[in-house]
């Protein structure tokens, strides 16, 4: 008798379940109701690169690598939450203090590389106690290391005829850091009595940007002279002059590497001679044959000077190489002897 109550009932019940249910949806169906929370998706594809501190203790924007370099997925970035999550840190050696205080003290994540960065030569580059097995990768203006920028001359898209600045000035040489004991200022102090050249910088005008353009395009020839002589160690001292139209004139590492990275019919090495004395000549001789002095400006009409993007592109191409080796092993051992001998 129950049984057949209940089964009576239990039509009805679900008939006013039906009713109610239809009816409540029917009441808020239209009202808003919130979205989860958004989540953004992490790519796993971006390779992120921590530029630990900032180069030179001086603020940098680091724009999109995509947009100036063509290099995607690529993240640059100076937040140090993102330390863990980092493919790579790109640490520049003159930031680094003595007693390595201001490097990282957490554990290591295992798939991260640590780049040193620096552009300094090794006599102007101190050493420092505990960073000679520290490092992963080298970014360096040296050809041997694994990541190598510097300035360098391009193709251009098409030949053109190159017209020299007129010139008002033989020789000029534009010199900030003098030091009796470089090597150049011995060998300036040694060309001059043999060659007029007419100085600026330290000892007697400093020059804006502007006069510094005029200047040197003025000039027959210009003294690229190094701080220092060390494998590779090639610098604006060289690109500028090159790219305002003088002949540069180079005292640093030896001919063949200087060619490596311009053509070695558009400067003179004063390795090329036996002594100031026949330099000069040279450089005189060249002053009153156009013809001759001419064919060191047969390059320009073929190549172009092309200039690094500091520190930007410096980021950049770090984060292009880990994308490039993310699944090799990098370790960089006795980075003393590599770079300081």
């Amino acid at each position: 008798m129950k049984f057949r109550r209940v089964h009576v009932l239990l039509p009805v019940f679900l008939l006013i379940f039906l009713v109610v249910y239809d009816l409540y949806f029917k009441q808020y169906s239209n009202k808003f109701i919130p979205p989860p929370p958004f989540v953004r998706k992490v790519n796993s594809k971006q390779t992120i690169v921590l530029v630990w501190s900032e180069i030179f203790g001086q603020h940098h924007e680091l724009q999109s690598c995509a947009a100036l370099f063509n290099f995607s997925d690529c993240q640059i970035t100076t937040d140090r939450k993102v330390y863990s999550k980092a493919h790579g840190l790109l640490i520049h050696h003159r930031d680094i203090r003595n007693d390595l205080s201001n490097l990282p003290s957490m554990v290591r994540p295992p798939f991260q590389k640590w780049v040193w960065m620096n552009f300094e030569s090794p006599s102007n580059s101190q050493r420092i106690p505990g960073i000679n097995n520290l490092f992963n990768l080298t970014m360096n203006y040296r050809l041997d290391a694994n990541i190598s920028i510097h300035e360098t001359v391009v193709p251009k898209q098409e030949d053109d005829l190159y017209i020299i600045p007129k010139k008002s000035q033989l020789v000029c040489w534009i010199v900030s850091n003098w030091n009796p004991a470089h090597e150049r200022v011995k060998f300036y102090n040694l060309l001059k009595e043999h060659i007029n050249i007419t100085v600026f910088g330290r000892v007697t005008k400093y020059l804006t940007n502007q006069e510094y353009v005029s200047t040197v395009s003025s000039c027959k020839f210009y003294l690229s002279f190094e701080n220092s002589k060390h494998k590779d160690y090639i610098t604006e001292k060289l690109y500028k002059p090159l790219d305002l139209g003088t002949v540069p004139v180079v005292l640093g590492p030896p001919r063949e590497q200087y060619e490596n990275i311009v053509p070695g019919d558009a400067f003179i090495h004063v390795e090329d001679f036996l002594s100031p004395k026949e330099l000069a000549s040279c450089l005189h001789f060249l002053d009153e044959n156009e013809t001759e002095y001419h064919r060191y400006f047969e390059c320009k009409r073929h190549f172009k000077v092309k200039y690094v993007n500091f520190p930007i592109e410096h980021a950049c191409r770090a984060c292009d190489y880990l994308k490039k080796h993310s699944d090799e092993y990098s370790s960089f051992d006795n980075l003393n002897q590599w770079y300081w001998g």
